[in-house]
């Protein structure tokens, strides 16, 4: 079981945290309330944000602004080794990376301390091998990986390069560390809990189309963390009394295909499960979903402002600050094996009004109040 500490920040380690005993407190992620979200609530009208999953988490390392030396050892720049999945993002995505701001508060700066070795798969899973022994020829002192499936990537390619793991579901399950709290290995960074969350995303779908009763899940099974997220859907959707229906993607080329499936399986809603090759293709997805005339639950907020009905998903700006933190601390001499993986606490509920009205929903003022944005 993980839990999360609700004194230190919205961050912790594992149930072994060294914290506790210092007035700790632990909740159950997976039963975060869900009032927790009304009180920042935010309503957007007309909002343009069109950040893709690229932007909010594939750029995490890929921007650095002017900032101050306060490297390890003074003069060196450092280089750092981006690998992702999707495609290389645009300058002003580059600009708006909460990765940035953490680093200009941290002293790190690009062409004075440090350097940057980007590379993208651009939605070819068969490039990452490749990609992942590039970076390590080029012998960076640190390689960032976003997602699972580029991380499984570079933790083939190396067992001593220092790794920062960000978009990863169960890190431990997945092999890529030992524990939460002592990772071991090479590998060190965030996890997003996406299996834990499986199940709450099922209930918030519930609570805005209550009729639900038939819901496809769209998976990838190339993503390591799919099994669990389906068995933990499965769970939930006893409880519910709902319906599941698994539609596997192995490809892009099979989006269309599953969803012809879905007239087939009368199903009455979609929950997509997350996986950093539907973040690559969301505009596409979205636009299938609405094609379909079906409420949609995603996994990241990315999905809401192009279209999509509702997500709930760890704060991707936190997420992306706190990854500063672990290059920051690599670059000053810390081993990954000493530093705990650490998860959020804070959980976004974002709900686009505008997609329900098109789909004829009427989203219930208790859910609402609870969303952390609205988008009209």
């Amino acid at each position: 079981m993980v839990w999360v500490c609700t004194r230190w920040s919205e961050w912790c380690f594992h149930a072994d945290c060294p914290k506790i005993g210092e007035g700790v407190s632990w909740v159950d992620p997976g039963y975060t309330p869900l009032l927790t979200h009304g009180e920042h609530t935010r309503i957007v009208e007309g909002s343009t944000m069109r950040l893709s999953a690229i932007g909010l988490i594939l750029t995490l390392g890929f921007l650095v602004a002017p900032l101050c030396s306060n490297a390890q050892q003074p003069g060196k720049v450092y280089r750092i080794g981006t690998l992702g999945l999707g495609l290389a993002p645009s300058e002003a995505q580059r600009q708006q990376s909460p990765f940035l701001q953490g680093l200009r508060e941290l002293g790190w700066h690009e062409g004075h301390n440090i350097a940057f070795e980007n590379r993208y798969a651009e939605g070819k899973l068969d490039r990452l091998p490749d990609l992942a022994a590039e970076l390590v020829g080029l012998k960076v002192d640190l390689i960032m990986a976003a997602g699972s499936i580029p991380l499984r990537a570079v933790q083939h390619a190396t067992s001593t390069i220092p790794i920062v793991m960000i978009g990863i579901g169960d890190a431990v399950r997945a092999g890529f560390v030992a524990s939460l709290a002592r990772p071991g290995g090479n590998i060190t960074g965030v996890s997003d809990m996406v299996s834990v969350l499986t199940a709450k995303r099922l209930e918030l779908l519930k609570a805005a189309v209550p009729g639900v009763s038939r819901v496809a899940v769209l998976a990838d099974p190339a993503n390591p963390n799919t099994p669990w997220m389906v068995s933990e859907a499965e769970l939930a959707a006893r409880a519910l009394g709902v319906q599941l229906h698994l539609l596997e993607v192995p490809d892009p080329s099979t989006l269309e295909p599953a969803f012809a499936a879905l007239t087939t399986e009368r199903a009455d809603a979609v929950m997509v499960l997350p996986a950093a090759r539907f973040d690559v293709h969301q505009r596409r997805l979205v636009d299938l979903v609405a094609h379909h005339q079906l409420p949609a639950i995603y996994s990241g907020r990315w999905f809401v402002e192009a279209g999509g009905l509702m997500s709930y998903a760890a704060n991707a700006t936190e997420v992306s600050r706190r990854a500063a933190t672990y290059v920051d601390k690599i670059l000053k001499g810390a081993k990954p094996a000493d530093l705990p993986v650490e998860q959020p606490m804070r959980f976004e509920l974002v709900i686009n009004l505008k997609t329900a009205k098109a789909l004829g929903l009427t989203i219930p003022p208790t859910l609402l109040f609870q969303a952390d944005e609205v988008i009209r």
